[in-house]
Protein backbone atom coordinates (compact mmCIF):
# COMPACT_ATOMS: atom_id res chain seq x y z
CA UNK A 1 0.00 0.00 0.00
CA UNK A 2 1.28 3.50 -1.03
CA UNK A 3 1.20 6.38 1.40
CA UNK A 4 0.15 9.91 -0.43
CA UNK A 5 1.78 11.75 2.09
CA UNK A 6 5.21 11.70 4.24
CA UNK A 7 6.78 13.74 6.92
CA UNK A 8 10.30 14.43 5.51
CA UNK A 9 10.89 16.87 3.18
CA UNK A 10 14.16 18.21 1.27
CA UNK A 11 14.73 22.03 0.71
CA UNK A 12 17.48 24.01 -0.86
CA UNK A 13 18.45 27.58 0.55
CA UNK A 14 19.11 29.95 -1.85
CA UNK A 15 22.11 31.99 -2.59
CA UNK A 16 21.90 33.98 -5.80
CA UNK A 17 17.59 33.86 -6.08
CA UNK A 18 16.31 35.25 -9.36
CA UNK A 19 19.93 36.29 -10.19
CA UNK A 20 19.60 36.52 -14.48
CA UNK A 21 16.98 33.76 -14.23
CA UNK A 22 15.55 32.90 -17.82
CA UNK A 23 12.71 31.38 -16.76
CA UNK A 24 10.30 34.14 -16.82
CA UNK A 25 10.22 33.60 -20.53
CA UNK A 26 7.77 30.90 -19.84
CA UNK A 27 6.27 31.51 -16.23
CA UNK A 28 3.81 33.96 -16.43
CA UNK A 29 3.72 33.72 -12.61
CA UNK A 30 7.53 35.45 -12.65
CA UNK A 31 8.36 38.91 -12.63
CA UNK A 32 11.62 39.69 -13.37
CA UNK A 33 13.99 41.00 -10.52
CA UNK A 34 15.53 44.41 -11.40
CA UNK A 35 19.47 44.39 -11.27
CA UNK A 36 20.00 46.84 -8.69
CA UNK A 37 17.68 45.21 -6.12
CA UNK A 38 19.27 41.58 -6.66
CA UNK A 39 20.70 41.88 -3.75
CA UNK A 40 17.75 42.86 -1.30
CA UNK A 41 15.63 40.42 -2.94
CA UNK A 42 18.07 37.31 -2.78
CA UNK A 43 18.60 37.93 0.69
CA UNK A 44 14.68 38.38 1.30
CA UNK A 45 14.08 35.07 -0.18
CA UNK A 46 16.33 33.55 2.11
CA UNK A 47 14.91 35.33 4.72
CA UNK A 48 11.60 33.91 3.65
CA UNK A 49 12.93 29.98 3.63
CA UNK A 50 14.23 29.85 6.88
CA UNK A 51 10.66 30.89 8.27
CA UNK A 52 8.95 28.58 6.13
CA UNK A 53 11.36 25.42 7.69
CA UNK A 54 10.83 26.88 10.90
CA UNK A 55 7.30 26.20 10.33
CA UNK A 56 7.20 23.16 9.19
CA UNK A 57 9.75 21.76 11.86
CA UNK A 58 7.51 23.33 14.28
CA UNK A 59 4.62 21.39 13.15
CA UNK A 60 6.75 18.24 13.48
CA UNK A 61 7.72 18.14 9.54
CA UNK A 62 11.06 16.47 9.32
CA UNK A 63 13.09 19.17 7.04
CA UNK A 64 16.44 18.36 5.43
CA UNK A 65 18.34 21.80 4.04
CA UNK A 66 20.63 22.00 1.60
CA UNK A 67 22.43 24.93 1.25
CA UNK A 68 22.66 26.12 -2.52
CA UNK A 69 25.95 25.40 -4.18
CA UNK A 70 29.03 28.55 -3.77
CA UNK A 71 30.62 27.77 -7.13
CA UNK A 72 27.89 27.58 -9.56
CA UNK A 73 24.89 30.39 -10.30
CA UNK A 74 21.83 28.16 -9.68
CA UNK A 75 19.05 31.39 -9.55
CA UNK A 76 16.31 28.48 -9.61
CA UNK A 77 17.62 26.02 -7.48
CA UNK A 78 14.86 26.77 -3.90
CA UNK A 79 13.29 24.60 -6.52
CA UNK A 80 14.30 20.88 -6.34
CA UNK A 81 11.14 19.20 -6.73
CA UNK A 82 12.11 19.77 -10.47
CA UNK A 83 14.94 17.67 -10.84
CA UNK A 84 14.66 14.75 -8.85
CA UNK A 85 11.76 12.57 -7.13
CA UNK A 86 11.62 9.89 -4.63
CA UNK A 87 9.46 6.79 -3.92
CA UNK A 88 8.28 4.24 -1.48
CA UNK A 89 9.94 1.67 -3.27
CA UNK A 90 13.32 2.63 -3.01
CA UNK A 91 13.00 4.08 -6.77
CA UNK A 92 15.18 8.07 -6.62
CA UNK A 93 14.32 9.64 -10.17
CA UNK A 94 15.93 12.40 -11.74
CA UNK A 95 14.52 14.40 -14.46
CA UNK A 96 15.21 16.41 -17.91
CA UNK A 97 14.30 19.76 -17.81
CA UNK A 98 13.46 22.30 -20.10
CA UNK A 99 16.23 25.10 -19.48
CA UNK A 100 19.86 24.47 -19.83
CA UNK A 101 20.78 26.72 -17.07
CA UNK A 102 18.85 24.85 -14.25
CA UNK A 103 20.07 21.43 -15.44
CA UNK A 104 23.33 22.11 -13.06
CA UNK A 105 21.13 22.11 -10.03
CA UNK A 106 20.99 18.41 -10.33
CA UNK A 107 23.85 17.62 -7.67
CA UNK A 108 25.74 14.20 -6.96
CA UNK A 109 26.18 15.28 -3.45
CA UNK A 110 22.28 15.44 -2.88
CA UNK A 111 22.31 12.06 -4.21
CA UNK A 112 24.78 10.40 -2.51
CA UNK A 113 23.50 12.22 0.99
CA UNK A 114 19.98 10.53 0.14
CA UNK A 115 22.19 7.35 -0.50
CA UNK A 116 24.22 7.42 2.81
CA UNK A 117 20.54 7.66 4.89
CA UNK A 118 18.26 6.06 3.20
CA UNK A 119 17.53 2.67 1.07
CA UNK A 120 17.58 3.50 -2.61
CA UNK A 121 17.10 0.11 -4.11
CA UNK A 122 17.25 1.96 -7.95
CA UNK A 123 17.55 4.64 -9.77
CA UNK A 124 15.82 6.14 -13.28
CA UNK A 125 17.82 8.93 -14.72
CA UNK A 126 16.23 10.90 -17.24
CA UNK A 127 18.09 13.65 -18.00
CA UNK A 128 19.47 12.00 -21.35
CA UNK A 129 16.05 12.69 -22.92
CA UNK A 130 17.26 16.62 -22.68
CA UNK A 131 19.21 15.64 -25.99
CA UNK A 132 16.25 14.50 -27.92
CA UNK A 133 14.20 17.53 -26.77
CA UNK A 134 11.92 15.48 -24.06
CA UNK A 135 11.12 17.45 -21.18
CA UNK A 136 9.47 16.77 -17.76
CA UNK A 137 10.09 18.36 -14.52
CA UNK A 138 9.81 16.14 -11.54
CA UNK A 139 7.14 16.90 -9.07
CA UNK A 140 6.28 20.33 -10.61
CA UNK A 141 5.18 18.42 -14.24
CA UNK A 142 3.64 15.63 -12.66
CA UNK A 143 1.03 16.08 -9.55
CA UNK A 144 0.67 12.47 -8.61
CA UNK A 145 -1.71 10.38 -7.12
CA UNK A 146 0.40 7.82 -5.69
CA UNK A 147 -1.83 5.37 -3.85
CA UNK A 148 -4.15 5.10 -7.51
CA UNK A 149 -1.05 4.98 -9.54
CA UNK A 150 -2.56 7.83 -11.70
CA UNK A 151 -0.35 10.92 -13.24
CA UNK A 152 -1.52 13.82 -14.09
CA UNK A 153 0.52 16.57 -16.06
CA UNK A 154 -0.49 19.19 -18.20
CA UNK A 155 1.52 19.62 -21.48
CA UNK A 156 3.57 22.30 -21.95
CA UNK A 157 7.66 22.97 -23.15
CA UNK A 158 8.52 21.65 -19.74
CA UNK A 159 6.68 18.41 -19.93
CA UNK A 160 5.93 16.81 -23.28
CA UNK A 161 3.85 14.06 -24.36
CA UNK A 162 6.43 11.71 -25.17
CA UNK A 163 8.59 12.26 -21.91
CA UNK A 164 5.34 11.99 -19.64
CA UNK A 165 3.89 8.49 -21.67
CA UNK A 166 7.73 7.07 -21.19
CA UNK A 167 7.75 7.69 -17.64
CA UNK A 168 4.06 6.18 -16.75
CA UNK A 169 5.44 3.48 -18.96
CA UNK A 170 8.67 2.65 -16.69
CA UNK A 171 6.69 3.62 -13.62
CA UNK A 172 3.77 1.86 -14.04
CA UNK A 173 1.43 5.14 -13.47
CA UNK A 174 -1.56 5.76 -15.72
CA UNK A 175 -1.27 9.25 -17.56
CA UNK A 176 -4.28 12.13 -17.39
CA UNK A 177 -2.79 14.46 -19.90
CA UNK A 178 -4.44 17.95 -20.69
CA UNK A 179 -3.74 21.54 -21.95
CA UNK A 180 -4.28 23.97 -19.00
CA UNK A 181 -4.27 28.07 -19.39
CA UNK A 182 -4.41 30.77 -17.45
CA UNK A 183 -6.59 33.80 -17.68
CA UNK A 184 -5.08 35.17 -19.89
CA UNK A 185 -4.13 32.61 -22.36
CA UNK A 186 -0.80 31.59 -21.19
CA UNK A 187 -0.21 27.76 -20.78
CA UNK A 188 0.40 26.78 -17.24
CA UNK A 189 4.16 25.95 -16.76
CA UNK A 190 3.64 23.78 -14.27
CA UNK A 191 0.69 21.19 -13.40
CA UNK A 192 1.76 21.73 -9.73
CA UNK A 193 0.12 25.72 -9.72
CA UNK A 194 -2.97 24.10 -11.00
CA UNK A 195 -3.94 20.96 -8.93
CA UNK A 196 -2.76 19.22 -6.06
CA UNK A 197 -3.59 15.41 -4.44
CA UNK A 198 -4.66 15.19 -1.10
CA UNK A 199 -5.26 11.98 0.91
CA UNK A 200 -9.29 12.48 0.44
CA UNK A 201 -9.33 15.47 -1.51
CA UNK A 202 -7.97 16.83 -5.02
CA UNK A 203 -7.51 20.76 -5.59
CA UNK A 204 -8.15 21.79 -8.67
CA UNK A 205 -8.53 24.51 -11.33
CA UNK A 206 -10.54 23.36 -13.73
CA UNK A 207 -11.70 26.37 -15.31
CA UNK A 208 -7.98 25.98 -16.72
CA UNK A 209 -8.66 23.32 -18.92
CA UNK A 210 -10.57 24.77 -21.76
CA UNK A 211 -11.37 21.55 -23.73
CA UNK A 212 -14.49 20.05 -22.71
CA UNK A 213 -13.17 16.71 -23.27
CA UNK A 214 -9.80 16.97 -21.58
CA UNK A 215 -12.04 18.61 -18.48
CA UNK A 216 -14.40 15.69 -18.37
CA UNK A 217 -11.31 12.96 -18.64
CA UNK A 218 -10.07 14.78 -15.73
CA UNK A 219 -13.03 15.10 -13.63
CA UNK A 220 -13.50 11.50 -13.66
CA UNK A 221 -10.20 10.60 -13.13
CA UNK A 222 -10.17 12.20 -10.06
CA UNK A 223 -13.86 11.31 -9.07
CA UNK A 224 -13.25 7.81 -9.93
CA UNK A 225 -10.27 7.64 -7.61
CA UNK A 226 -12.21 8.43 -4.60
CA UNK A 227 -11.16 12.00 -4.42
CA UNK A 228 -13.59 15.15 -3.48
CA UNK A 229 -12.95 17.74 -5.77
CA UNK A 230 -12.12 21.07 -4.49
CA UNK A 231 -12.35 23.60 -7.26
CA UNK A 232 -10.33 26.91 -7.50
CA UNK A 233 -10.97 29.63 -9.62
CA UNK A 234 -8.41 31.74 -12.33
CA UNK A 235 -8.24 33.86 -10.11
CA UNK A 236 -7.20 31.86 -6.82
CA UNK A 237 -4.80 29.91 -9.17
CA UNK A 238 -2.80 33.42 -10.20
CA UNK A 239 -2.38 33.62 -6.22
CA UNK A 240 -0.86 30.04 -6.12
CA UNK A 241 -3.77 28.50 -4.51
CA UNK A 242 -3.43 25.63 -6.40
CA UNK A 243 0.39 25.66 -5.17
CA UNK A 244 -0.15 23.28 -2.17
CA UNK A 245 0.94 19.98 -0.73
CA UNK A 246 -0.89 17.82 1.87
CA UNK A 247 1.81 16.92 4.36
CA UNK A 248 1.86 14.51 7.63
CA UNK A 249 2.39 16.73 10.80
CA UNK A 250 2.37 15.98 14.49
CA UNK A 251 -1.52 16.02 14.80
CA UNK A 252 -2.35 14.26 10.90
CA UNK A 253 -2.09 15.46 7.75
CA UNK A 254 -2.40 19.52 6.60
CA UNK A 255 -2.07 21.20 3.95
CA UNK A 256 0.88 23.68 3.42
CA UNK A 257 0.24 26.63 1.37
CA UNK A 258 1.81 30.67 1.31
CA UNK A 259 -0.11 32.79 2.71
CA UNK A 260 -1.37 34.67 -0.66
CA UNK A 261 -3.02 30.89 -1.55
CA UNK A 262 -4.43 30.91 1.94
CA UNK A 263 -6.14 34.34 1.61
CA UNK A 264 -7.08 33.75 -1.74
CA UNK A 265 -9.49 30.56 -0.24
CA UNK A 266 -12.40 31.99 1.54
CA UNK A 267 -13.28 30.56 4.69
CA UNK A 268 -15.74 28.13 3.44
CA UNK A 269 -13.21 26.88 1.15
CA UNK A 270 -10.80 26.80 4.09
CA UNK A 271 -12.99 24.51 6.19
CA UNK A 272 -13.98 22.53 2.89
CA UNK A 273 -10.19 20.94 3.17
CA UNK A 274 -10.84 18.99 5.76
CA UNK A 275 -7.35 19.10 7.29
CA UNK A 276 -5.65 21.90 8.99
CA UNK A 277 -3.56 24.72 6.81
CA UNK A 278 -0.35 25.88 7.41
CA UNK A 279 0.67 28.95 5.59
CA UNK A 280 3.59 30.95 5.43
CA UNK A 281 4.06 34.31 3.60
CA UNK A 282 6.40 34.29 0.42
CA UNK A 283 6.01 37.21 -1.47
CA UNK A 284 9.49 37.51 -2.72
CA UNK A 285 10.07 34.02 -4.02
CA UNK A 286 6.32 34.31 -5.72
CA UNK A 287 7.06 37.07 -7.46
CA UNK A 288 10.49 36.76 -8.62
CA UNK A 289 10.66 32.95 -8.75
CA UNK A 290 7.43 32.31 -10.22
CA UNK A 291 7.12 29.56 -7.63
CA UNK A 292 5.24 29.10 -4.13
CA UNK A 293 4.88 26.79 -1.39
CA UNK A 294 4.37 23.39 -2.99
CA UNK A 295 7.40 24.15 -5.73
CA UNK A 296 9.70 24.45 -2.68
CA UNK A 297 9.39 20.93 -1.36
CA UNK A 298 10.93 17.76 -2.23
CA UNK A 299 9.11 14.76 -0.89
CA UNK A 300 11.01 12.11 0.93
CA UNK A 301 9.40 8.64 0.44
CA UNK A 302 12.74 6.56 1.32
CA UNK A 303 12.79 4.18 3.99
CA UNK A 304 15.60 5.44 6.55
CA UNK A 305 18.69 2.94 6.64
Amino acid sequence: MHNQTTNHVLMVRPKNFAVGSPTHMDNAFQSVAPPEHQRDIAAAAVREFDNYVNVLRQAGVQVTVIDDQDDLLTPDSVFPNNWFSTHEDGLLVTYPMYWPQRRVERRADILELLDREHKINRTLALEHWEGSGRFLEGTGSLVLDRVNRIAYCCYSERATKDAIYDWCAAMDYSPITFHAHDQRGTAVYHTNVMLAIGTEVAVACLDSVKDPAEKSKLTESLALSGKRIFGISLDQMDQFGGNMLELMTDIGPAWVMSTAAHDSLDPAQREALGAPIIHVPLPVIEKYGGGSARCMISEIFLERK
